[in-house]
């Protein structure tokens, strides 16, 4: 009887170890120049993680958006670099330079095909602000993106939530920054104290960034 009970307990431990292992990670992706990141950002990002309880949330910059209108940017080693300062102390976020090394034009889902099949085990979910779910019909290949990752859109004032894709609303303060700002900051030489992360803020002036602008 006891032989019985023992083998009974064993294979309990190694069927709660074997569903263990195959617990499916819960990851967000944040797509953007970050050209630089700022606190916006990083608010967004963490909001997402906390209130979807994901296991992490991935910033990933991009190397060239897919826009007609290409955006004149800095060289992508600052913007990654800026992006692992941010985010050094908060564990729940992190960086996702998969489309910095792969070059070229970054469509999302040539992304999420190449991360879904790196990580079997991991389900994505890719957040947009509500102004882009408009745009939405327009993405590359958007009915095959969405088998591979959950969109999430963050509400915005004066733009609405009906869509006919499956979206994930989540509600974030919202804070009236962009890069764009804070580019112009920098190049007029105003501060741009609580906008970025200090640590970024030493950086950019190390380096001497933006002060033409861009």
């Amino acid at each position: 009887m006891g032989t019985n009970t023992n083998a009974v307990l064993k294979a309990e431990v190694i069927v709660e170890e074997a569903e263990l292992f195959q617990k499916r990670k819960q990851v967000g992706i944040l797509g953007g120049n970050f050209n630089p990141v700022h606190l916006a950002h990083l608010v967004m990002a963490d909001q997402v993680q906390q209130q979807l309880g994901l296991d992490k949330v991935y910033l990933m910059p991009t190397y060239l958006p897919p826009h007609v209108d290409e955006k004149k940017t800095i060289d992508s080693q600052h913007r990654l670099a800026m992006l692992e300062l941010a985010i050094t102390d908060n564990h729940n976020l992190a960086v996702e330079p998969i489309e910095l090394f792969r070059k070229g034009k970054s469509y999302t889902y040539d992304t999420m095909k190449a991360l879904t099949q790196n990580n079997p085990d991991t389900d994505y979910y890719f957040i947009i602000g509500g102004d882009m779910v408009e745009y939405l019909p327009k993405w590359y290949k958007i009915d095959e993106l969405l088998t591979l990752t959950n969109f999430v859109g963050i509400r915005r004032p004066h733009y609405g939530t009906i869509t006919p894709y499956p979206i994930m609303w989540v509600d974030v303060p919202q804070m009236d920054i962009s890069s764009t700002l804070i580019r112009e900051k920098i190049k007029n030489g105003c501060s741009t104290r609580y906008l970025l992360p200090d640590s970024v803020i030493h950086y950019i002036e190390e380096k001497e960034l933006y002060v033409d602008g861009f």
